[in-house]
C-alpha cells in the first residue's frame, strides 16, 4: 500500500520540527536539536563495558558513508549491511539511507558452516541485486572466503577505511515518503527468502504509533537481533523518533546470561524494553534469587511482549518472580505485528493489566467460533493483543471465500493502513496475492493477508495461530501451540517453548506428530516420557499422536526472534534429519538407546545449540553434545 505524502512532526528541545518525510530528515533534526545527547549505548560484554554514539556523531558518520557511496555511483542501488550487532551496524544502515541506497540487513555469515550460510547469502544477493557490501574488518576478516564466493558483489567496503572528511561532501538525496528505505528479508531457512519493501513513509507511520507508548526522552533496552523488524524498528529506530536513548546488547549476551537484560534495565533506569515470550520465560528459569536482590525494575513501565504467541502463564510467572524487584504487572504490553506491516499492528492499553479471557476450546476447534467462559469454568485462556494502531484497520476474513466474518469468528487476519509495506521485492505475483487482497462481498481493499489466524472480541484482537500451521484431523481444527503447551507440561525435562506439533499424511489421512526438546536426557526414562506425552495429548485434546519424537536441547528449528519453525521441523522429520534421542511411532517404537543426538544440520540449529550449551553450562563431548 502506498504511503503517498506521509509526513510527521516531532517534538524537540527547541520546539516542534518542520515536516519530516523520511528517516534522513528525522536524524538530521535530532542532530541539530540535541547534538550531544547520547542516542545509542552498546554493551560490548553485555554488562559494563560500553561504546556510545551521540546524535551529532551518528549524523556525521552517516554522512561520511553516504558521500562515499554516492561518489562510487551506488545511489539508488541496494547495499548489504553485514555486521555483528553494534554501533557500526547502525551507522551503516542509516548511512545507506543518507545516500539514497536501499539497505539490506543480513546476518554475518558463519565460515564454519559455509554451505548453508552461503546459500542464503547468495539467494539474498541475487534477489536484491545488491552490488555493494558494507561491513567492518572484524566480519570481513572472519568471512572473507564466504564473501569471495559471491561474485555479484562489486565492492566490499569496510567502515574503518572511510575518510571522515568526506562528511562535508554529502548532499541530501531527493526522495519522498514513498521512497524505498530498506528490504526486510524473511527469516525462514527453507525456500528462497523474500524481501519486504519498507518505505520511509511506512517507517515514520509505525514509529509514530510506537512513540504514543513512550514518554519524553525515553530510555530503552534491547537485545533482539537488529536484522529483523522487532529489533530494528522497535530497538534501533524508535529512539530517533522519540529523541531518547537505547541501550543495546548482543542476543548472545542475553542468551548466555538472561539477567544481563534486566541488569541493563535496572542500571539505566529504562522505561521501555521488548522481548518475545520466550525471553521472559528464560528470565524466570535462569535468574537466581541472589541476582534478583540486586535488581530494581521499578522504572520499567512498558514491557512489550510480541513476535510469538503471548502466554498467560508466562505473564503470571514473570510478574510473580520479579515482583520483589519492583516489576509491575501493568507494565506488560502484549502486541501483534509482522514485517509486512513494518512492525506494530495492534497493542494493549498502556499502564493497564493485560486482558486475558477464557474461551471454549471445543467450539474453537469444531466451529471456529468464540464462546467465552468465566475463569472458574476453565477453557482455553488467550491473551488479547489489543486494538489496531491509529489509521490502521484489522478485519477477520474467511481465507477461502475472502469475505469478512462477524465478531467472534476465527479467520485470517487482514490489515490495511499506512504501515503496510509496499510488497515483496521483485515478486509482483506474490505481492499482488499478499498485499492487494480485496473483500469479495464489498470490494474493499487493498488489504495485507497476514497468514495469521485470530478473532476479534470486544473490539480487541486475539491471535490463535498460523493459517499454514493449523492442524486439521477428522474435520477438527487443532492449534499447534495448544498441543505444544500440553506436551511441555508433562515433565520438567521437557524444555518450555521447545516443541513443535504438525501434521503429516499417512495412508491418505492427516496424522499428528509431536517433536520436543529434552534437557539432560541421561537422567530421564525416554520411553516412559514419550508414553506420558501420548497419553496427556490424547486426554487433553482427544487426538492420538502418530509419532512422538524427543530431540536434543537447542536443535528445534527457530527463527532469530525465537519463533518455532514448524514447517522446517516437519521437513526435517520427513527427511530423518532431526537430532533424535528417542522416537515413538504408532505400532513402531524407534529408540536411540545411547541418547546421542546427531549433529546440527543448519547454521540456525548449530547457533541455537551453542547458545544452549552456554545457558546450560555443558561442555562439548567428542563429536556429540551431551545435555
Amino acid at each position: 500500500m502506498a504511503t503517498s505524502s506521509w509526513h510527521v512532526t516531532v517534538a524537540g528541545r527547541r520546539g516542534r520540527s518542520p515536516e519530516l518525510r523520511n528517516l534522513v530528515d528525522l536524524l538530521r533534526f535530532r542532530a541539530a536539536d540535541q547534538p550531544e545527547r547520547i542516542a545509542y549505548t552498546f554493551l560490548l560484554d553485555g554488562e559494563a563495558e560500553e561504546a556510545q554514539l551521540s546524535y551529532a556523531e551518528l549524523d556525521r558518520r552517516a554522512r561520511t558513508l553516504a558521500a562515499e557511496l554516492v561518489r562510487r555511483g551506488y545511489a539508488g542501488e541496494r547495499a548489504l549491511v553485514v555486521f555483528e550487532p553494534g554501533l557500526d551496524y547502525i551507522t551503516a544502515f542509516l548511512g545507506s539511507l543518507y545516500a539514497g541506497v536501499v539497505a539490506v540487513p543480513v546476518y554475518p555469515p558463519d565460515p564454519l558452516r559455509a554451505g548453508r550460510t552461503l546459500a542464503r547469502l547468495q539467494s539474498i544477493v541475487q534477489d536484491s541485486q545488491a552490488r555493494v557490501l558494507l561491513s567492518n574488518h572484524a566480519v570481513l576478516n572472519c568471512a572473507e572466503a564466504v564473501f569471495a564466493r559471491v561474485p555479484e558483489l562489486e565492492t566490499i567496503l569496510a567502515l574503518e577505511e572511510l575518510e571522515p572528511a568526506r562528511a562535508a561532501e554529502w548532499e541530501p538525496p531527493e526522495f519522498t515518503s514513498d521512497s524505498l528505505a530498506f528490504l526486510q528479508y524473511t527469516s525462514g531457512w527453507t525456500g528462497a527468502p523474500k524481501g519486504v519493501m519498507v518505505s520511509h513513509g511506512n517507517l515514520l507511520h509505525n514509529l509514530q504509533q510506537l512513540h504514543r507508548l513512550d514518554g519524553p526522552r525515553p530510555v530503552g533496552v534491547a537485545w533482539l537481533p537488529p536484522y529483523h523488524d522487532m529489533g530494528l524498528i522497535g530497538g534501533v529506530l524508535w529512539p530517533l523518533y522519540s529523541g531518547g536513548q537505547i541501550v543495546l546488547m548482543s542476543p548472545l549476551s542475553f542468551a548466555q546470561r538472561p539477567v544481563r537484560w534486566l541488569q541493563a534495565i535496572s542500571r539505566y533506569r529504562a522505561q521501555i524494553s521488548a522481548s518475545p515470550n520466550f525471553g521472559y520465560e528464560l528470565c524466570v528459569r535462569k535468574v537466581s534469587e541472589a541476582e534478583k536482590s540486586r535488581l530494581d525494575l521499578g522504572s520499567w513501565s512498558l514491557a512489550i511482549n510480541g513476535a510469538e504467541p503471548v502466554r498467560p502463564e508466562t505473564l503470571a510467572r514473570f510478574a510473580d518472580a520479579f515482583a520483589c524487584c519492583g516489576f509491575k504487572p501493568s507494565a506488560f504490553y502484549p502486541s501483534y505485528g509482522l514485517a509486512e506491516a513494518t512492525l506494530l499492528v495492534t497493542g494493549g492499553a498502556k499502564h493497564r493489566p493485560a486482558v486475558i479471557r477464557g474461551f471454549c476450546p471445543e467450539r474453537l476447534e469444531r466451529d471456529g467460533l468464540v464462546v467465552p467462559r468465566r475463569p472458574r469454568e476453565g477453557g482455553r485462556r488467550i491473551v488479547s493483543c489489543g486494538w489496531p494502531s491509529r489509521d490502521q484497520r484489522v478485519v477477520i476474513v474467511d481465507p477461502r471465500r475472502c469475505i469478512e466474518l462477524p465478531q467472534g469468528s476465527v479467520g485470517e487476519i487482514w490489515v490495511s493502513g499506512p504501515s503496510v509495506a509496499l510488497g515483496y521485492w521483485n515478486r509482483p505475483a506474490e505481492s499482488q496475492a499478499v498485499f492487494e487482497a480485496v473483500l469479495r462481498d464489498t470490494g474493499e481493499g487493498p488489504f495485507l493477508r497476514t497468514g495469521d489466524l485470530g478473532f476479534i472480541y470486544d473490539g480487541q484482537l486475539y491471535v490463535t495461530g498460523r493459517l499454514k500451521d493449523l492442524i486439521i484431523i477428522a474435520g477438527r481444527n487443532y492449534y499447534p501451540q495448544d498441543i505444544e503447551r500440553t506436551v511441555e507440561q508433562c515433565h520438567p525435562a521437557l524444555k518450555q517453548d521447545g516443541g513443535a506439533a504438525f501434521a503429516v499424511e499417512q495412508d491418505g489421512e492427516e496424522r499428528l506428530v509431536l517433536v520436543h526438546e529434552v534437557q539432560r536426557p541421561g537422567k530421564v526414562d525416554l520411553p516412559s516420557l514419550a508414553a506420558a506425552i501420548e497419553q496427556h495429548v490424547l486426554a487433553e485434546h482427544d487426538v492420538r499422536p502418530h509419532a512422538v519424537v524427543l530431540i536434543a536441547a537447542g536443535t528445534l528449528p527457530k527463527t532469530s526472534s525465537g519463533k518455532t519453525q514448524r514447517a522446517t521441523c516437519r521437513a526435517q522429520f520427513l527427511a530423518g534429519t532431526l537430532s533424535v534421542l528417542y522416537e515413538w511411532r504408532a505400532n513402531a517404537p524407534c529408540p536411540n538407546p545411547n541418547h546421542e543426538p546427531t549433529e546440527p544440520t543448519t547454521p540456525l540449529e548449530a547457533r541455537v545449540a551453542e547458545v544452549w550449551r552456554d545457558v546450560l553450562g555443558v561442555p562439548r563431548v567428542g563429536r556429540h553434545e551431551s545435555f
